[in-house]
């Protein structure tokens, strides 16, 4: 039997019959704005508050600064007292970009990874980290090497990735089938405001909840309603609602 890593977001380990397979790699697709760096970063947060296990954040697009305010309000209150303690580790825009030789830059990062104490990665985006190679073969070698590196160092890691279209099936590219999970959050207008749901698509090796489940985003970060009503997102009506899916869904 595997082991399990909880992410600690209530809701989402019940669906996950437990958490994420030890050391994989989960890639979390959505629109802007539907909560995946928040999901990231709780990920973290919940690993040091309530499994004592620490955590690396890998971010292509905002500051150390950005992410410390980002978490302060949305209530990870100890977010900066963690940092300094070097229980949570911040690669920003800054460092990540640092040098004019990205390949050099992330051999670097690679290399420290491979001498971590941490348990958790969140890297945050992978649609960032693709726009630095210049064809789909050194993208997919690059990949292919982080997500090795990353399980050889014992880490369980969670990949954000920007889709535009607002229903996953459409858009399945080539880290969907390099990842050990995919998750999809998406945001459905509904009036004047929105309905956010979570759709787990696959998870190797772990039975998992093949619907698609309600959320919100409010203080203290993501809550997934499990016993909510909802819809399959492998077929077209209702119930379909909390089926096991053995296999895992799309491969």
């Amino acid at each position: 039997m595997p082991e399990f890593v909880k992410t600690g977001v209530e809701g989402l380990d019940s669906i996950l019959n437990g958490g994420i397979v030890e050391n994989a790699a989960v890639l979390v697709s959505g629109n802007p704005g539907t909560g995946k760096s928040i999901l990231g970063m709780q990920y973290l947060y919940n690993g040091v508050e309530m499994f004592d296990e620490g955590g690396i954040y890998l971010t292509f697009e905002e500051t150390a600064d950005d992410i410390s305010q980002a978490g302060q309000s949305i209530g990870f209150d100890r977010w900066d007292e963690f940092i300094e303690e070097g229980r949570i580790k911040i690669y920003d825009k800054r460092t990540l970009l640092r040098s004019g030789d990205f390949s050099d830059t992330l051999d670097t990062i690679l290399g420290d990874l491979q001498n971590t104490k941490y348990d958790r990665l969140v890297l945050d985006s992978l649609t960032m980290f693709q726009l630095f190679f210049d064809d789909e073969t050194e993208q997919r070698q690059y990949l292919l090497k982080f997500i090795d590196i990353l399980k050889d160092s014992g880490l369980t890691s969670v990949l954000t990735m920007e889709q535009s279209a607002v229903f996953p099936d459409t858009e399945i590219g080539l880290e969907n089938f390099l990842t050990d999970g995919n998750i999809y959050l998406i945001q459905s207008p509904a009036g004047s405001t929105s309905n956010r749901y979570i759709w787990v698509a696959k998870m190797r090796k772990q039975p998992i909840e093949n619907s698609m489940f309600p959320l919100e985003i409010e203080e203290g970060g993501i809550q997934v309603y499990e016993q909510a009503a909802g819809f399959s997102m492998m077929g077209e009506s209702p119930p379909g609602f909390g089926e096991e899916s053995p296999g895992g869904g799309l491969e």
